[in-house]
This record gives structure tokens, sequence and C-alpha cells, in this order.
């Protein structure tokens, strides 16, 4: 019997850390080769930690609530016969490297874990300079691990460097004179120090609210926003797709929606502004040869992007019919890890909840993101100078002003809009 390890995998395109939400398993269990161990979720996907080998489970390193580094070790299985050639050559370069890694620092179960600190430990710690040295893990080998954190925040008795610790402060008897009021601080990101009344309703963030967060705060902190818009007269559109979605839903099965239509004009677009279709990659700007099209896709809890892949490819029909699939996945939970992957540009149809105007958080690393608004009719002047009821819409662009300039995204807009207006019976189909 040999003793072997299972790490964290790569789950997603750019994902490099996930978080064990439950496991699936227990100390004693007997697991087949990619049997799923544990549900992790991460920025881009939830997913299953698949098994490596067959045998039986003998040590949950991580526990529930753990944010590990992809390569991180998760548990210990026991199996026959050793590590096989197949499973050698199936190992990824993330699994190599950390057991190249524990081979030069010794066999792992047997050196302590204490200053072995997860990304979320590192972050929660630096936030609130508690020092690490002065903290006792309750994890494995004396792992530090986020609910370790949490408690000390909760309690108020932060270490600091030199051994001093912060008191909980206790309420000042109230002057008998007035005093000058201090300088507001800006709160910090602590849910302790939210006031909780009577009646508040506190609900805990699950780790996909957590993933989200954390993506849409890298996003805004990294990528210097802007945003424009444009409106466009649609009347002619409502018209046509109108006067043809029911005998599309009788023929196909499902809906011909708006949104379709406005997928397709930006996809046009981006393929005669192929600067749109691009990511900031640190000393260089990437821009994508496939036209993948993110599209966000809301639940009760959550906000998922799934991607139309070659989204230039299709016809109007198609991405109608990939839209309806990807959207029932997701409100489902049946969308995979690479149904999230390799988006290159985000349309958000924020006009499906009414909203008339709004700007998007870009996708990360994405260089933009499309808000479609809703339509509405408005009079509008005419060009003969009469007033008229037409449909229109707004198209509000975000876009990372590292990568993207005013002149290209204004020269994109409007490139949009025309095909959009152009939309008729007679230059039109969705096959």
């Amino acid at each position: 019997m040999a003793v072997e390890k299972i790490l964290m995998p790569q789950l997603g395109e750019s994902v490099t850390e996930g978080t064990i939400e439950k496991w699936l398993v227990g100390v004693g269990d007997k697991v087949n080769k990619y049997d799923p161990i544990a549900e992790v979720n991460t920025d881009k996907v939830n997913a299953e930690v698949p098994s490596s080998y067959t045998g039986t489970i003998k040590e949950l390193v991580a526990s529930e609530g753990d944010t590990l580094e992809v390569g991180e070790l998760v548990c210990y299985i026991e199996v026959e016969g050793g590590v096989s050639e197949e499973e050698t050559q199936e190992a990824s370069p993330e699994q190599k490297a950390i057991e190249n890694h524990d081979a030069e620092a010794g066999n792992e179960q047997d050196q302590p874990m204490k200053r072995r600190y997860s990304p979320a430990v590192l972050r929660m710690a630096q936030e609130q300079d508690i020092d690490l040295e002065q903290v006792k893990g309750s994890g494995k080998g004396g792992r530090i691990t986020r609910k370790d954190i949490q408690a000390i925040i909760d309690s108020g008795e932060i270490p600091k460097k030199g051994g001093a610790k912060t008191q909980p402060t206790k309420e000042a008897p109230e002057p008998k004179q007035a005093a000058t009021v201090p300088a507001q601080q800006p709160p910090k990101a602590n849910a302790t120090e939210v006031p909780v009344a009577e009646g508040d309703v506190e609900i805990p963030v699950t780790g996909v609210r957590r993933a989200i967060a954390n993506n849409m705060v890298r996003s805004k902190h990294e990528a210097p926003h802007a945003w424009t818009m444009v409106e466009v007269d649609v009347t002619n559109l409502v018209n046509f797709r109108n006067s043809v979605k029911g005998d599309f839903k009788k023929k196909e099965g499902y809906s011909l929606t708006f949104f379709s239509f406005f997928i397709k004009a930006v996809v046009e677009a981006l393929k005669e502004f192929p600067q749109m279709n691009s990511m900031w990659a640190g000393d260089k700007i990437v821009q994508k040869k496939d036209i993948n099209m993110s599209i966000a896709v809301g639940t009760d809890d959550a906000l998922f992007v799934p991607v139309i892949k070659n989204a230039d490819e299709k016809s109007i029909k198609g991405i109608a019919r990939e839209v309806t699939e990807l959207a029932k996945k997701a409100r489902t939970g049946k969308l995979k890890s690479d149904e999230m992957q390799g988006g290159t540009f985000t349309v958000n149809n924020t006009g499906a909840f009414g909203s008339v105007q709004s700007m998007g958080i870009i996708n990360y690393p994405q260089a933009a993101i499309l808000q479609v608004e809703s339509i509405v009719k408005r009079p509008v002047v005419m060009d003969n100078g009469m007033i008229a009821v037409r449909d229109m819409v707004n198209l509000c662009l975000s876009l990372d002003h590292r990568v993207l300039d005013g002149m290209v995204c204004g020269h994109f807009l409007a490139r949009v809009k025309e095909k959009l207006e152009n939309i008729s019976k007679e230059n039109t189909s969705v096959y």
C-alpha cells in the first residue's frame, strides 16, 4: 500500500485558487479514480474535485471553507501499488511543481505547516495588520485557517509586530462639553463592524458570492474604468423580430430574443475592430483571434458568465439557441467549467430588468463590457424635423483604459449602432 497526494486542480482558465465548500467523502471512504471527492468554488465556476486514484481516503488536509492555491495539497489517499505510469504522465505541471518542492523540503507529513499560509489567510492578515507569527493555528500541523483569522478579528485583540496586541475599544463616558468631531475614517471591509439592530437579517456570504465579490474588486482596482454610451433607434429591429418570432418558436422550439440580434451586431463589429477583443497582460496587450462572447446570467444568489464559443461563426438562430441553453444550464446548476472559460468580450442584458442606463464592471481580464439596456418608446425628432414615436435603446460600454481609448470605442459603438438600425425584413436573415 502507498499513500498518495490529491492536489487542488486547475479548474478554469486563469484560476489560481479554489475554496473547499463541502467534502463529499470522509476518512476511510473508498473511492474510484475520477469520483468526486469535494465541491469547490472559484471566481470562475463551481466544480467538483475528482479523485486522482482508486483507493481509501486516509486524511483530509483542508477543511471546509479553506482556500487553496492550484497545486496545494487537498488530502491523502491510500492506494495499492503506488503511482502507475499512466497516472504519472497525467500529472499536471502544478502537481509536479508541488511534488518537487515537497521532495526538496522533505516529507510534508513530518514537518509543521504553520508557515504555509493560503492566499485567503494572507489577504485577511494584511488587511487587519495581523502578525501571523503570533497566531496559533487549528489546522493540520498548526496550519492557520481563515476561521482562526476571523476569530482573532472578532475578538478585537489583534497581534501586532513586536508582541503588542490591540485591545477592543470600550465605550467612553459621554463628555460634559461638546468635543470636536474627528475626521471620518474609511470603513474597513469587516462585517463585524456593521451594527446589527433587532429585526436585522444576517445573511452568510456564500462561496459563490465571495468569489464574485473578489473578482469585481480585482477588476475595479486593477483596470482603470471609463465608459461611454450611444442611443440606437431599433424600431425596424423590433418590427422585424415581432413579425417572425411566432413562426420561429414553432419551428425551432425556443424563443427568438432581441438579445440575439444585439450579440450578432456586436460580434460583426468586433471583426472590424479587433482591438476591442483584447486583454491586458502586464507588459503586453493580447489581441484574441477567436471571438468568444461572454453573457451574464443571474440566479437567485449568484451571477454566472457562460461563453458562446466562436460566436462569429454562428447565425442569429445559432446564437439564440446557445443563449437559451447556457441560461438554462446556469439556472439549473448544470454549467460545466469549460462553458465558463475563454470569453473575450462580454455583453450583459441589463434591459431585462428595465434598466435604461448603467455602467458595468469589466469581466476581468477582458478589456470591455457592453450593457444592452431596455427598449423603450420615446418621441424622437426625425431628420425631416417631424416628431415620431420610436423604439429606442441605450448601449453602455465600459472599457479598460489601459487597453482601449475613446476613439476606437466610439467607432466601435457607432458601427454596432449602424448595424442594429439597418436590420429589416429585406436585408436580415436569422438563419
